[in-house]
């Protein structure tokens, strides 16, 4: 890793609610100054960000990288290149991989596949079954960033569904609690009353009616309940319905249970379904217009708490598979920050909201040591976007593993200028620059 000192000269640095134009320095990894005029020292590199942002780099809280076992989908490499493409320098995984992360065991060997190929810093997440809790009440200090509940449908023994042993992981978790949100049996009864009405034929935008808000509401209300109960650290994943957010406090203190939202559900809505088809096909489902605005206006008022983007790549011949066999998930990572520019505008949405809600906030829910914000001794992990740029998404220029996005073809009205991770320029220009510089993410406390 190279120890080159870069100064970056008058950049807009968002942070912490403010915009300021500043000189930042980079030393050894670290955010060594922030201030006017720095001078540069010998041999660094200078970059001159006049006009440009700099922010800190994304912490994406949900993604499926899909290593091990799933690697024909992505994998750590590919995806995290995408990551560091799209602003994003630090990832949790989750655990729904094969075999699925349910030791201790499993995830120390997560741990070692990444070092030495994630491109961006990463933790992992220890999942949950109805049989595991001795391994999650095991678990060590700074051992996984979370521990994931799928309250809802999932592959293999994911799911917890068994009273008794959810009631133990939220009494008996040492660490953050985060959850998928979705009543199964409420899924089970409306897919079968969907093929019965259309012989078989069910349409794509019968998604939403399958994946209804009421079996949103109804599981993610029943982990606030358990969390409120046991007094449990609970995070609440990729909320899509209006109904929901009577769940979550308003305000910006310190909350035990917090609430998430997806880029997704944020720019799309269930028009989508006639354009792109399959292609916005995800769990829990996009839903209407009512909803998207409703997730907007808990954003702003900081009902939300971060913004991620459960980035979940299929192959193409996966997604082309006829409703309902094709899979759910959208890969997202390269173009969320771009994503999340245009909907600032659109919906006047602060990008000091934007970066309170992709950096600030994660690095505090998660107790992220040294990362999250632009501060002097911080790791330099950051991004400078080019507001008045262009930046088109065509095939040549998808980083993710499965070669597709739903925006491919979209013209974003910001780009990407530059990343940083742990204080090496990693992206430039729509290039890789380096052979993978992510670090293993540490805790202060989760």
């Amino acid at each position: 890793m190279t120890t080159q000192a870069i100064l970056i000269i008058n950049s807009l640095i968002v942070n912490e609610g403010k915009i300021t134009e500043e000189d930042l320095l980079i030393k050894h990894g670290r955010i060594e100054r922030i201030g006017k005029d720095i001078s540069a020292p010998e041999g660094a590199e200078v970059i001159d960000a006049a006009g440009k942002f700099l922010l800190p780099g994304l912490i994406d809280d949900q993604v499926h990288f899909r290593e091990p076992g799933l690697t024909h989908k992505g994998g750590i490499r590919s995806e995290s290149m995408a990551a560091i493409a799209g602003g994003v320098t630090s990832f949790m995984d989750m655990p729904n991989v094969n075999p699925p992360t349910l030791t201790r065991e499993l995830l120390s060997q997560k741990y070692d596949i990444a070092n030495g190929k994630a491109h961006a810093n990463f933790a992992f997440y220890m999942g949950s079954s109805n049989q595991n809790i001795d391994e999650i009440q095991s678990l060590q200090p700074g051992e996984a960033c979370g521990v994931k509940i799928f309250m809802g449908a999932s592959t293999g023994n994911l799911l917890v569904d068994d009273d008794n042993a959810l009631e133990a992981i939220f009494e008996k978790s040492p660490v953050l609690i985060v959850t998928h949100c979705e009543d199964t049996p409420i899924i089970e009864q409306n897919l079968e009353a969907a093929k019965l009405k259309y012989n078989g034929n069910v349409p794509i935008d019968e998604h939403p009616n399958i994946r209804s808000v009421e079996c949103c509401y109804k599981s993610s209300s029943k982990a606030v309940n358990l969390a409120t109960k046991h007094g449990s650290k609970l995070h609440v994943l990729h909320l899509t319905t209006a109904k929901e957010m009577e769940l979550f406090e308003i305000g910006d203190h310190k909350k035990k249970i917090t609430a998430e939202v997806c880029v997704h559900h944020l720019y799309f809505n269930d028009s989508s379904y006639s354009d792109l088809g399959s292609m916005v096909v995800c769990n829990p489902a996009i839903k209407t217009e009512r909803d998207q605005l409703a997730l907007i206006k808990a954003l702003k008022e900081d009902r939300i708490d971060i913004i991620a983007t459960d980035h979940a790549p299929h192959t193409i011949d996966e997604k082309q598979k006829p409703y309902p066999e094709c899979p759910s998930g959208i890969p997202l990572v390269q173009h969320s920050l771009l994503a999340l520019l245009e909907l600032g505008h659109r919906h006047d949405i602060p990008i000091e909201t934007i970066v309170k809600k992709t950096s600030h906030a994660v690095s505090e829910r998660y107790g992220i040591k040294d990362r999250g914000y632009i501060r002097e001794g911080y790791w330099a992990d950051l991004v400078m976007v080019d507001q008045n740029g262009n930046f088109q998404v065509n095939k040549e220029n998808i980083m993710y593993e499965c070669g597709w996005s739903p925006f491919q073809g979209h013209n974003f009205d910001s780009k990407i200028e530059m990343t940083f991770v742990n204080g090496t320029k990693v992206y430039q220009e729509g290039k890789i620059l380096t052979e993978p510089q992510g670090k293993r993410l540490e805790f202060h406390q989760n």
